[in-house]
Parts: structure tokens; C-alpha cells; sequence
């Protein structure tokens, strides 16, 4: 058997062949492609290495066509507004940042590089307290001759955790460029079913 039949009849199995293993090999072949392939080419051309990440908490919700409901919803420390407020951010100011209406647990969000990220930019940061990397926006930074801070809120939160009222820009992983929704749900559901199986995730 020469050459050049083997590789037509490898590639009848892998793209003509409707079996059980012709569709293993397919899903196989499609992730080591994205995970090897995709994934570290869309890092290099966004100048970041997570170029990719879903949004697994409600930490950056609002209600639905409801802004007024969330910019004056009730917290310990007063309402929404007035949390935002303390570092300068009107109504007027965060109706002008990107992703004004937060987003929602299951959105897919493409990252690019955190240089010259700002008061309003959704950024991802890495923390130890967390064992995954955090999606937050940027409410205050500062720049020191130690380099510079961020100090994050998560847009349905009433207020900031510990570890993000001082993330350094070497914990900043990349700001959201784009949004696609629901599509996360793929990842959360595989966690899921990783933790029922017992795996850790």
C-alpha cells in the first residue's frame, strides 16, 4: 500500500466517514487544534496569554433593561450610585464605559492586552485567593513610582474584596475587547460535570 492511499484513505476516515470513531478523532482533532493551535495564536495577536475566558459568576450582572433599578439598588454602604460615586463615577460617567450593562455569567469575553487599561475597563486579574482569574472593572488606578494599582468591583457586588483593592498591573491578565454571549455555558456545564464525576476542576 503506497503512500499517497494511505493518506486519501485517512482522510476519507477522518472527514467522510460517519462511524463512532470518525466523530472521536473529529472532536479530538478539533481540540488539540484550538487548545494548541487557536488559543496561542489569538494570545500573540491580542498580546495576552488568556485570550479567552468565560464569565462563571454573577458578579458582573444587571437586571435586564433595568439601569435605574441597578444604579440605585440598596447596599450596606448606601445605594449602587453612591459606591461608584466615591471615586468620581457619575451616571453620565459609567453610561460612557464600555459594557455599561456589566455582563452575564455564560458570556465567553475575548481579552486583549491590559496596557493603558483604565477607570472602567473590565479587566481579568489573577489573585491567590481565587483559584481562577477574576473578570471586575476597574473603578480607581493609580499610578505610583512602585508601578501601577488597580482597584476592581465587580458590578453587582456592593463593594470591593480585599484582594482587589490593590491589584498590582503585573496580576492583570488582559481588559475585554469583546463579548460573546451564552457560549460560556459550555465551559461551566464541562466544570459541572467534572465536579460530579469528581475531578477537580
Amino acid at each position: 500500500m503506497n503512500r499517497q492511499h494511505i493518506v486519501r484513505r485517512i482522510w476519507h476516515f477522518i472527514w467522510e466517514d460517519n462511524s463512532i470513531w470518525s466523530w472521536l478523532v473529529n472532536i479530538v482533532l478539533a481540540f488539540v487544534i484550538i487548545k494548541f493551535v487557536v488559543y496561542p495564536s489569538l494570545g500573540i495577536l491580542l498580546g495576552t496569554s488568556y485570550p479567552i475566558v468565560a464569565v462563571v459568576s454573577g458578579s458582573m450582572e444587571h437586571p435586564e433593561d433595568a439601569f435605574d433599578d441597578w444604579w440605585s439598588r440598596n447596599c450596606p454602604e448606601g445605594e449602587q450610585k453612591d459606591l461608584y460615586e466615591k471615586y468620581g463615577i457619575d451616571r453620565a460617567v459609567f453610561e460612557g464605559f464600555n459594557y455599561e450593562d456589566g455582563l452575564n455569567k455564560g458570556d465567553i469575553v475575548i481579552l486583549r492586552s491590559a496596557g493603558n487599561a483604565g477607570v472602567g475597563d473590565i479587566i481579568v486579574f489573577s489573585s491567590s485567593a481565587r483559584p481562577e482569574p477574576i473578570i471586575h472593572r476597574a473603578v480607581q488606578v493609580e499610578n505610583s513610582a512602585g508601578g501601577v494599582f488597580f482597584r476592581t468591583k465587580g458590578d453587582n457586588n456592593c463593594g470591593s474584596a480585599d484582594f482587589e483593592k490593590n491589584i498590582s498591573e503585573n496580576e492583570v491578565i488582559g481588559r475585554a475587547l469583546f463579548r460573546i454571549p451564552l457560549l460560556g455555558w459550555i465551559k461551566i456545564g464541562f466544570v459541572e460535570l467534572l465536579k460530579i464525576a469528581g475531578w477537580s476542576a
